[in-house]
């Protein structure tokens, strides 16, 4: 039978020599030239920045446009002694890239995903750390607390104004579960101004895309802004390889005085992602008869629904004076039934299967975060100071069929799905409530035009008491965490920054949320970042820059015991290196480039564990799922009047399913298309292909013994076309 071996082919090893090589780097922007968009000005649908986003978030790296992913002080990439990417949701848009996840692998410097499609949208990976646990999200600032390793919202970009990515820890900002990054979405907001547009699109494999965006004032003190978005597809993968999803956001905004702004929103999020949880590797290859082939059962379930309520108010009492307030309240309900587990064996030639798995969660997250900013005077420099408290109250309900049993096999081909085994029943397992209370503080203080100094520090006190439904027994379990930071920046010209920092950060045991009776004694894990970097602007602002070097040492990481999914380990320590590097370049008028590079040594230092009676050592090995060459590139041609077209490569290197760092799965690189054309001022007309040279590539697997048992393979070669008018 035909197979695909997924190795290196020569459009990877091409693209990584070229990526490799070159000087530059990061895929932050669109790479149209268009006209300055301000807040107050409405674009069309072919323009670039989308209405109430300002031109600098729609193209380029964004160095000039505050942001509040790495900073609450509300400053710039330019002013922030960190790393940072800023995603306009245009330029996602623009770029077809429909997901979070697709916006941020395919964008940010250095960043992947290792999530399957049942797992939710929060398995990313960055400067070596993997998973929900490392790379907290954020959904306007407010950060969504996991349980049991799930996030499934968002996962729209319809509704997205940019995405500000920060790499590196962030504990002092957003508490524990940052040491790698954080994704913070920021949606689309009320305007002043009316903005309506809608888009259709329609592509292979059944694909269908409805959205609608409309927003303006309600009188002169009032405005609001209605998001609504729709997906279908028959999906890639047979049987069962469907998916659709509903998106649904509101949001009122009063300006009570000219001072003082309350915004009420609700966002509701519907899915039923595609149930594929991978494909079987037979002699460690991908087989041609089975890439297409699902492997789960015929009457598997997976289904998600989110609801989000915020109330926002923003007082400016002065001009040095802000004070800001989020209350919201957060409900998930998720469903799974299916099973997970495949193996080839090749014994019987048939494909084993395990894990028949039926889970429920009820989560619903409450909470309060305040901040108050100062601009004046300390000892006669200019400061910026800022300093707030984070309240949340999280319960969580945990319903399965734990343990989980269940056995079956079929064959390669020609296979009946069969029906979902039960045996040991779906009931409640366990609940838990979670208390968080933190406060935190910032300060920026100006010595001179060209030296700023930056420090920040949080403290957090999360408590967990769990109970356990089955055995009658319950714990609780109280964490303290410090998290704080250092920085200085440096402007040799008022385009140029140098800086450095230094920064510490904490990772919970597992999901705090869910915090089992095994993990309960554990510590948490905690670590240090040293970066130093170089930004700025060149030709007039045509063109961004930024570089940075960085040493992260994580100790107390909890891993999972491999071949024992139930059984948890804390790694003694673990530590990454790295380059990084950027740019965003309008050549001509009618060229631009963005690019990025991320070269990382990431490893083990100190981790052993007991392997049939003998005890190994995994020390120098590379961790599970991260890759050490990261790169995406971006090339867009305006080549005629109302037409522009853009190329985008892709490429992420080797990655290993064990610690023994045995089963590898390849590197692989991806091209993907998009054709423009602006059929009337307010029309646009979209072409995307992606995945152009139908690549076999695996974004995340599972091993057993240092064996591979099955990849979970990315989307094929497909396209889609698209129609935005705006009205």
């Amino acid at each position: 039978m035909p197979s695909h071996s997924i190795h290196a082919g020569p459009t990877a090893r091409l693209v990584r020599g070229l990526l490799l090589s070159a000087a530059g780097v990061c895929a932050c922007a669109d790479v149209r030239a268009q006209e300055a968009v301000t807040l107050d000005t409405l674009s069309v649908a072919g323009s670039g920045a989308p209405a109430g986003l300002p031109a600098s978030l729609a193209s380029g790296l964004a160095l000039r446009a505050p942001t509040r992913g790495a900073s609450r002080l509300d400053l710039t990439p330019l002013e922030t002694p960190a790393s940072i990417d800023v995603i306009g949701g245009e330029t996602a848009r623009l770029r077809g890239q429909n997901t979070v996840v697709e916006a941020v692998t395919q964008n940010a410097t250095g960043i992947t995903t290792i999530g399957a499609p049942g797992n939710g949208n929060g398995a990313f990976t960055a400067r070596g750390f993997a998973g929900p646990n490392s790379i907290q999200q954020l959904y306007d600032g407010t950060r969504l607390y996991v349980g049991a390793g799930t996030v499934n919202f968002p996962f729209d970009t319809w509704n997205i104004e940019r995405i500000e990515v920060l790499r590196g820890p962030a504990s002092v900002l957003y508490g524990d579960g940052a040491i790698g990054g954080v994704v913070n979405v920021v949606t689309k907001k009320p305007l002043f101004v009316p903005v309506n547009e809608a888009r259709a699109a329609v592509g292979s494999d059944g694909v269908a895309r409805l959205a609608l965006d409309s927003g303006g004032p309600i009188g002169e003190s009032m405005a609001y802004r209605l998001n609504i978005s729709g997906n279908r597809a028959d999906g890639w993968i047979s049987p069962d390889g469907d998916f659709r999803n509903l998106a649904v956001s509101g949001a009122v905004t009063w300006r009570a005085t000219p001072d003082l702004d309350l915004t009420v929103s609700h966002d509701f999020g519907f899915q039923e992602p595609q149930r594929y949880w991978g494909t079987p590797l037979v002699e460690g290859r991908i087989l041609e008869s089975l890439r297409f082939n699902n492997y789960n059962i015929r009457d598997l379930k997976i289904l998600w629904q989110d609801n989000w309520t915020q109330a926002r108010a923003e007082w400016r009492p002065s001009a040095d004076i802000t004070i800001r307030n989020t209350a919201y309240r957060l409900q998930s309900r998720r469903h799974w039934r299916d099973v997970e587990q495949y193996a080839f064996n090749r014994a019987t030639g048939l494909i084993d299967r395990s894990d028949y798995i039926e889970i429920y969660h009820q989560q619903e997250q409450v909470g309060n975060r305040f901040d108050a900013a100062f601009r004046g005077e300390l000892f006669g420099f200019r400061n910026e100071f800022l300093a707030g408290f984070d309240v949340n109250a999280i319960r969580f309900r945990h319903t399965n069929n734990s343990p989980y049993g269940g056995e079956s096999s079929v064959p390669p081909t020609g296979y009946d799905p069969g029906l979902f085994i039960n045996l040991a029943g779906t009931r409640p397992a366990y609940a838990t409530r979670t208390s968080q209370a933190s406060v935190f503080a910032e300060n920026r203080l100006i010595l001179s035009d060209r030296l700023s100094l930056l420090a920040g520090v949080r403290y957090d006190a999360p408590s967990l008491h769990r109970d356990d439904l089955r055995a009658g027994t319950s714990f609780d379990r109280d964490f303290r965490a410090l998290g704080y930071r250092f920085g200085a920046v440096y402007n040799p010209t008022p385009d140029t920054a140098l800086y450095a920092q230094y920064a510490t950060a904490t990772d919970p045991v597992g999901s705090l949320v869910s915090l089992s009776q095994s993990l309960a004694n554990f510590q948490l894990a905690t670590g240090q970042q040293v970066e130093v970097g170089a930004k700025g602007l060149f030709w007039g602002g045509l063109g961004e820059w930024t570089l940075a070097g960085y040493r992260i040492v994580k100790d107390n990481l909890i891993s999972v015991v491999p071949g024992q999914p139930g059984v948890s380990t804390q790694v003694g320590q673990q530590s990454s290196q790295g380059f990084e590097a950027a740019v965003s370049l309008q050549i001509t008028p009618r060229w631009r480039v963005d690019a990025n590079l991320a070269l990382l040594h990431a490893q083990y230092d100190d981790f052993s564990q007991t392997v049939g009676g003998a005890v190994v050592s995994y020390a120098g090995r590379q961790p599970i799922d991260v890759p050490e060459r990261v790169a995406n590139l971006w090339l867009n041609y305006a080549f005629a009047p109302a037409w522009e077209a853009r190329v985008g490569l892709q490429y992420v290197g080797d990655t290993f399913s064990d610690f023994g760092n045995t089963a590898r799965r390849p590197d692989y690189a991806l091209v993907n298309l998009g054709l423009d054309h602006q059929v009337t001022p307010a029309s646009r007309l979209s072409l995307r292909v992606y995945n152009l040279l139908d690549t076999v590539y695996a974004v995340s697997g599972n091993a057993v013994d240092g064996i591979g048992t099955n990849w979970l393979l990315g989307r094929p070669r497909s396209f889609e076309i698209a129609y935005a008018v705006s009205f």
